[in-house]
């Protein structure tokens, strides 16, 4: 009983340090504190990983502790595995990239009008993402079966449009976010994420169709897999 206050704790400052390390690392390569872009990124960011972290910290800790587990703990294969390691390193070289294109100009910022569409495509991203999350208690980082915790199809909400809205909210969010802080570079970097995304979801649907009952036929109802009416 004692632990559960000092393991909540450690999570909070967990959670508080990475948002707080990621914000302080993107203003410190851009190299002006003043860059209104970059705050505007920022806070709205962090108000994005603080909702779905306080979501599900209280409304689906199983999910929580599913989303910690480290790669290569569930049994995935090495693919995947490789996969997803690719996905942790192209998101940091996106945040790396992003400012310093700004900075440095490798590639002429974007218009004005092209940074606020970026803002919606971020906003539509996150709030996807954290529908997913809502709406899927089994939305782990990794491509596993987790019979421990009675996995099942999901077909309800966003899973009812697509079928893997996680991706996709994801890949607005790098594009978005990139036009946000007027980076081209970081655009580029952005859909590179989104194919590894598509790369991802081949071997993981093979393995939920063999795998998961229930998947076949929900994949007949649902037919698109990351955007709708498209694929």
């Amino acid at each position: 009983m004692r632990s559960t206050p000092i393991r909540t704790g450690l999570l909070f400052a967990a959670a508080g340090a990475y948002v707080i390390g990621i914000v302080i690392l993107l203003l410190w390569l851009r190299g002006d504190w003043r860059w209104v872009e970059g705050w505007i990124f920022c806070t709205a960011w962090a108000s994005f990983i603080a909702a779905i972290f306080l979501r599900l910290q209280y409304k689906d800790p199983g999910l929580l502790a599913e989303r910690m587990r480290m790669p290569g703990s569930g049994g995935e294969s090495r693919a995947d595995l490789a996969i997803l390691i690719g996905v942790k390193v192209v998101f940091m070289a996106w945040i790396v990239v992003s400012p310093l294109d700004v900075r440095y100009g490798w590639i002429p910022r974007v218009p004005l009008w092209s940074e606020f569409c970026g803002g919606l495509l971020f906003l539509a991203g996150g709030f996807l993402m954290f529908r997913a999350l809502s709406d899927n208690t089994f939305a782990s980082q990794l491509v596993r079966i987790q019979s421990e915790r009675g996995h099942h199809v999901v077909d309800t909400g966003v899973y009812g449009f697509v079928r893997h809205p996680m991706y996709l909210g994801a890949s607005l969010v790098m594009v978005g976010g990139a036009l946000l802080l007027g980076s081209v570079c970081g655009v580029l970097v952005g859909v590179a994420m989104a194919g590894l995304l598509i790369l991802r979801i081949f071997g993981e649907e093979d393995l939920l169709a063999r795998d998961l009952e229930g998947y076949r036929a929900y994949c007949q109802r649902v037919r698109y897999r990351l955007v709708p009416l498209v694929w």
